[in-house]
């Protein structure tokens, strides 16, 4: 007997939900979410939206802080039926036409039975960008955190490979009111070109949880901490004893899988 499809992920009556995929320069945004008197990617999106049809607000499969980028990230939007204005192979180029040039959306199509951006996703995939070198480069000015050149970078490997697995990883999170137990299923470091990029992927984090990672791996990077020292901070479960979070601008959110 098929399960019914929870109503929860379901589009309200009338409506039918389409799936897209963004892409954004986030040093322009205060994030994803909507904030008062402030300039967000979902209120950027749903204003464009609106223009093209009635729906509801977009929602994604995560929310990211001031000044983090996304590759790919997953939304879905629930569009009243019979008031597209355009039709839905060229959703996408008439959003982009609307929209500033820091959003775009990559694609749009109909979202499968049940699909909820947000509560369907599996995992979510970060990388966070790091530039070891002597002297600032424009190029990276806003897209990767200028580090020592010296880095240890075999040292930060070993020790993210301690962090994989289920953890609580309330030392790396901030001002967190939920549980803090999570799987983390990748954490390792890896070169690409004149960066070193650290590469995340969980099924959710805690508030600034990734910022908090990478900052102590920095730390271990500078010899600072030790791979020992890296499972007392864990273990000790206290903020104090972890690097400091690292800037945003770094990070990006780079895709969401789902069943």
């Amino acid at each position: 007997m098929q399960t019914p499809t929870p109503r929860f992920y379901s589009p309200p009556d009338g409506f039918v939900r389409l799936r897209s995929t963004l892409q954004w320069d986030g040093r322009g945004f205060v994030g994803w979410q909507s904030q008062a008197n402030s300039r967000s990617v979902q209120d950027d999106v749903h204003a464009a939206l609106s223009r093209l049809c009635v729906c509801e607000r977009p929602v994604a499969a995560g929310r990211t802080d001031a000044g983090v980028h996304a590759a790919a990230m997953p939304i879905h939007v629930d569009v009243r039926e019979g008031t597209l204005k355009v039709p839905p192979a060229r959703l996408p180029l008439a959003l982009n036409a609307l929209l500033a040039r820091d959003v775009a959306v990559l694609d749009v199509t109909a979202a499968p039975r049940g699909f909820h951006a947000r509560f369907s996703a599996t995992s979510r995939s970060y990388v966070y960008r790091l530039l070891p070198s002597a002297v600032r480069s424009p190029l990276w000015e806003g897209r990767a955190l200028l580090v020592s050149p010296n880095l240890d970078v075999n040292a930060m490997g070993a020790a993210a490979a301690t962090l994989v697995g289920r953890h609580d990883f309330a030392a790396f999170a901030t001002r967190e009111e939920r549980q803090t137990t999570r799987d983390l299923l990748v954490l390792d470091v890896r070169a690409s070109g004149d960066l070193l990029e650290v590469h995340v992927t969980g099924e959710s984090f805690l508030r600034h949880m990734i910022r908090g990672l990478v900052g102590t791996l920095l730390l271990v990077g500078e010899g600072k901490l030790g791979v020992d020292d890296l499972r007392s901070v864990l273990n000790g479960k206290d903020r104090r004893l972890a690097g400091p979070n690292v800037a945003p601008h770094g990070l990006y959110f780079m895709g969401a899988s789902y069943d």
